[in-house]
């Protein structure tokens, strides 16, 4: 049901969007000291799945999608580049023709992290379908949820081959007798559990009256916003595609931003996020990847090659994400309640 809604020609179900990563850089051959391009605002486990798979994470500038810059990727681009891995961060679209476009150019491969993003198109395709491979994320705060869980998509046959393989120890699946089943290659445990799977058919039957009331509330809260000067909105590529999960919007400097985030906090204005100073989503608070600590040696710190991550400098994204709050849209609003926080962000943007 999941590959049929995302047009895809194969979908793989498994225990979570961090394990999604892992199958999508397994399968794809990404491996020992190659580099893969990732961006510093995304979910700490897209730096941990390119870790694990003993490559080198290099970070490229976002621009004002909040997601990869097409022109910083190509400039980070080094003969050890193996694979991009966009992320859709917050719901929407990164520049993913762009960024297809490029990647195609220079025989990179293209992962998407998608975990964000279930629903979310550009150009009438899905998300996660532009890629080599798209991963997605189910737990219990994504659009839709399993309790816990994830999937791989791929239109390519050998992938997704070794992708399911490799997402149970290697088995080939050929047949009916587990216990006859070959092991073309190694693999590991992440298995989804079918009690999972069946939550997941059910909220996936429910994503398109999700998408509706997110989209509906959003446009409310953002006609609302327009009216108030010095508030730039997220560049979406397609509007239209947008799965509408956050509101997000820039004003003119960090000491603002700081200034009105803390303000709708204290106007009761919740789910406001300043992902600046977040310690999972961006770069400037990850200080376990800064010192490289781990539960075991990472085989990325073995390479000469391996930044020196306590010393990058992204001024681009900085100045972006400084004077960015996210607004998370809600489902479960009533009419009244969102008139009522209306009425309380005017107060805020009306200072």
């Amino acid at each position: 049901e999941l590959a049929r809604r995302l047009g895809v020609a194969h979908c793989h179900l498994c225990s979570s969007g961090t394990a999604a990563l892992n199958i999508g850089l397994a399968a794809c051959g990404v491996g020992a000291g190659d580099e893969v391009i990732i961006p510093p605002f995304t979910f700490v486990a897209t730096v941990e799945a390119v870790l694990a798979a003993g490559a080198v994470p290099v970070f490229a500038d976002i621009d004002e999608t909040l997601c990869l810059d097409p022109v910083s990727i190509e400039a980070h681009i080094s003969p050890r580049t193996k694979a991009v891995m966009v992320v859709h961060m917050c719901g929407a679209m990164a520049r993913i023709d762009t960024i297809r476009e490029l990647c195609d150019r220079r025989n990179l491969l293209l992962i998407e992290d998608a975990c964000q993003s279930i629903g979310a198109t550009f150009n009438g395709r899905s998300l996660g379908s532009f890629g080599h491979m798209g991963c997605f994320s189910f737990d219990p705060v994504k659009t839709i949820t399993c309790g816990e869980g994830g999937a791989v998509v791929t239109d390519d046959d050998r992938l997704y081959g070794l992708a399911h393989a490799y997402a149970d120890h290697g088995h080939d699946h050929i047949g009916d007798d587990r216990g006859a089943e070959d092991h073309p290659l190694l693999g590991t445990n992440y298995r989804i559990s079918e009690l999972n799977a069946a939550v997941g058919i059910a909220q996936l039957r429910r994503l398109d009256r999700i998408l509706e009331t997110q989209r509906r509330n959003k446009s409310i809260l953002k006609t609302e916003m327009t009216r108030f000067p010095g508030i730039r909105f997220r560049h979406l590529p397609d509007e239209a595609g947008d799965s509408a999960t956050f509101l997000s919007f820039m004003l003119p400097d960090e000491t603002s931003t700081r200034q009105t985030a803390g303000a709708l906090a204290a106007a009761g204005v919740d789910g406001c996020f300043y992902w600046y100073d977040n310690n999972w989503h961006y770069l400037r608070q990850w200080h376990h990847l800064k010192k490289m600590i781990a539960a075991a040696k990472l085989p990325a710190q073995l390479f000469d090659h391996c930044p020196d991550y306590g010393q990058i400098e992204l001024p681009q994204s900085d100045a972006i994400m400084s004077r960015t709050i996210s607004m998370q849209i809600k489902l479960g609003w009533s009419e009244a309640e969102l008139q009522h926080r209306i009425e309380k962000m005017k107060a805020v943007f009306g200072r």
